[in-house]
């Protein structure tokens, strides 16, 4: 151990093992959160010591110690020490609140600030995780994807429709492209193929799209002077408080696509929104877009809405003609349970 008053390690030593009693006990209660205040806490208090003369030899000893008085519990290796101090240092330089990650595991708040440097995307992460519940393999498989900029590169008017405060909270809820493969449709498909497809597999739709979600309707009827107009896909979002409506292209966008969906959101908010809710949304989800055709187009339209593509991929044909089919795995699994 590097030099250092013995008395004062044994104070902190002791100040920190009060302090994890502490959050064993409360935790029982508040589950994961004080835990997460107890690590943050120590990362603090490892921060500042190592300001005034701790070193490496010395969390060592740390780690080593706290092991000893709690046996059998997870957290205290040298490295999720360093870890700590970590965490703790860079949500002071970037104002972060310890409430903002307290609802999140450890492991997802250490693998979140180890991969991310990034103060904007590191919220980002936080914010995904804590409201859709992701997993920590989940989360690793977003970060590995980068599904930050898929959100960051989603093309809106959001700034032009909607209030300041509002903008970074509606974008967090879209994407730039959706990964639709899920669904069993030909490499060629129509509009109505997809629109069903989607309303079939509307557990695995709400999976992209996000938990905050509630299906409202395929086809939804909307009648202004005797004429009638139907949304492809409606949603109500529970945390914008928003209708949100979704067009279904299976093509390229075209400027006046835009229009139509316009439209349809100034008729949403006339006829069926309740006073209480949000201004409806629109997504345009096209095939394929010129960043720059849609660009031009949102600048024209005064209702909020974005435009995502889709990717859909099969598996190539030539493998797919060589896998089972549903009658011949069917004949697999009966003979093996013979």
């Amino acid at each position: 151990m590097e030099s250092l008053t013995n008395k004062d390690y044994i104070q902190t030593l002791i100040s920190l093992k009060q302090r994890i009693l502490q959050a064993q006990y409360n935790s029982y209660s508040a589950v994961n959160s004080e835990m997460i205040l107890a690590y943050l806490d120590i990362g603090k208090t490892i921060s500042e010591k190592t300001k005034v003369g701790w070193g490496t030899s010395v969390i060592q000893q740390l780690s080593i110690d706290l092991q000893a008085e709690f046996i059998g519990v997870k957290g205290f290796s040298e490295r999720n020490l360093h870890r700590m101090k970590l965490v703790y240092e860079e949500m002071s330089a970037n104002a972060i609140s310890p409430q903002a990650v307290a609802k999140l595991h450890w492991g997802h708040t250490s693998l979140i600030f180890s991969k991310i440097k990034d103060k904007n995307e590191r919220e980002f992460y936080i914010e995904k995780a804590k409201n859709e519940a992701w997993s920590r393999s989940i989360l690793e498989e977003k970060i590995k994807f980068d599904t930050y900029s898929n959100h960051k590169n989603f093309q809106h008017n959001f700034d032009k429709a909607l209030t300041q405060q509002e903008v970074a909270n509606y974008t967090l809820q879209f994407k730039d492209e959706y990964d639709l493969s899920f669904l069993n449709l030909p490499d060629h498909h129509t509009e109505k193929q997809l629109e069903n497809a989607l309303v079939g597999n509307i557990t695995k739709m709400l999976g992209q799209f996000g938990t905050d979600f509630a299906f409202m309707g395929q086809q939804f009827r909307l009648e202004l002077d005797d004429k009638e107009y139907f949304v492809d896909l409606l949603f109500y979002h529970r945390k914008l408080k928003s209708m949100v409506a979704i067009e279904l292209k299976v093509n390229e966008f075209k400027p006046e696509y835009s229009q139509q969906l316009n439209w349809y959101l100034h008729l949403l908010d006339k006829t069926v929104k309740y006073p209480e809710d949000k201004p409806s949304i629109g997504i345009l989800l096209c095939k394929t877009k010129s960043h720059l055709t849609v660009e031009y187009a949102l600048e024209i339209v005064n209702k909020p809405m974005g435009v995502a593509t889709y990717s859909y991929s099969q598996l190539p044909k030539e493998i797919a003609e060589n896998l089972p089919n549903a009658e011949q795995l069917a004949k697999i699994f009966n003979n093996d349970a013979e």
